[in-house]
Order: structure tokens, then sequence, then C-alpha cells
């Protein structure tokens, strides 16, 4: 009795550990509360809080202006293995629109990005060191404009596993970025992507 009570309680604190968010408490036109945003490379992002009645709690969290590689992570977040969810609609964007998301973000130069593409229709996976992004894997992948979409991804040590909607696209073994890092959202370019629901857990390697 006493290790099935200890088994669920230790169930019970692994899943507690899980952090899911929207940005329904957020003003409107300002970044979100508790997030850090800025860029890899140059130009100038722009990370909002706006209004979207398609979205849960009627709010996303936009970027609208452009730059190399804008970033928008989670200030309290520091996990070295776990997963990192989150669900985004790529709008509008002649160079690209894409959605992301990063992982062991060390700062604005250094981590991991996971992203979709819906002019190349493919999902990749990425790496960023000393400012520079290196491309580990391309699959295509079908992903319309204009519609929400649920990107994923699972690490833990070197093994990293990338989904989309729910069928996982790439599994892949990399050890250029390593330890406890911050996780948060990206994207490229003139990419105009809402995000409107975020999530991550650390879990044991």
């Amino acid at each position: 009795m006493r290790s099935v009570l200890c088994v669920a309680l230790w169930c019970l604190a692994a899943s507690a550990m899980a952090e899911t968010m929207n940005f329904s408490a957020d003003a409107v036109g300002q970044p979100p509360a508790g997030w850090r945003c800025g860029m890899t490379g140059r130009g100038a992002p722009q990370w909002t809080v706006e209004a979207d009645p398609s979205a849960p709690g009627g709010k996303v969290l936009r970027q609208s202006g452009s730059a190399t590689f804008p970033w928008c992570v989670r200030s309290d977040a520091n996990l070295a293995d776990g997963w990192v969810e989150t669900k985004f609609k790529p709008l509008s964007g002649k160079e690209d629109q894409a959605g992301g998301v990063v992982w062991r973000w060390k700062d604005g130069d250094n981590y991991y990005v996971a992203r979709a593409n819906a002019l190349e229709n493919n999902v990749s996976l990425y790496y960023t060191a000393r400012g520079i992004r290196k491309t580990l894997k391309y699959v295509d992948a079908p992903m319309p404009t204009g519609q929400w979409h649920t990107l994923r991804v699972e690490f833990a040590g070197t093994k990293i596993s990338v989904s989309l909607d729910g069928k996982r696209y790439i599994d892949f073994s990399d050890d250029h970025i390593t330890g406890a890092g911050s996780v948060g959202v990206w994207t490229k370019a003139d990419s105009v992507t809402a995000f409107s629901e975020f999530a991550y857990e650390a879990t044991r390697p």
C-alpha cells in the first residue's frame, strides 16, 4: 500500500511541474508579463499581445515586426530535459511564414529551435551557436496559412523529437547545446505569426 501511495504521490508531483498558459490576462498592445522578447541578428521585432476571438482566452502573442530571427522566452523557465509545445497560426509574410519553439535557450545567440513553415510546407530542426543558425534536419509537412497548428518538441540528453499537429516528423540526436536553459517561441524574417497557448515541463533524463 505504501509503495502504491508513493508512486501516486510521485506522479502527482511530476504532473504539477507542467506549466500551461495563454495570454488572456495580458494587456493588449504590450509584451506579455513574464516573458523576455528580442531577436538573433538584426531587425526590429514587435512582440505584442493582441485580441483574437479564435484563441483560447481571446488573446494571442503576435510577432508583427521583421528581424533575422525574433524570439520570446519565459523569464522563469530553466530546464535541461523535458518538452515544450505551442499552438500557433501563421498569418502572413512574403519571405517566411514560420512559427517555432526554442529550448535550452542560454541567450539570444545560443539555443535550439524547431519550426514549421507555411510557405515551404516543412518542419525543421536547428541549433544556433554564437548567433549563427545551423540546420540539423528538414522534413516535408503540410502547413496551411491562417490555421491553428500545434508544434511540440521533446528533448532528453542528446535525443530530440519534433511533432506537428500530433504527427512526429523528426527524431534526431545532437549534442551542440547542453545543460539547462529557457524555453519560448520563435519566428523568422517578416513572418506575422500568432501564438495562442504555450506549455512546457521539465522531466528526468
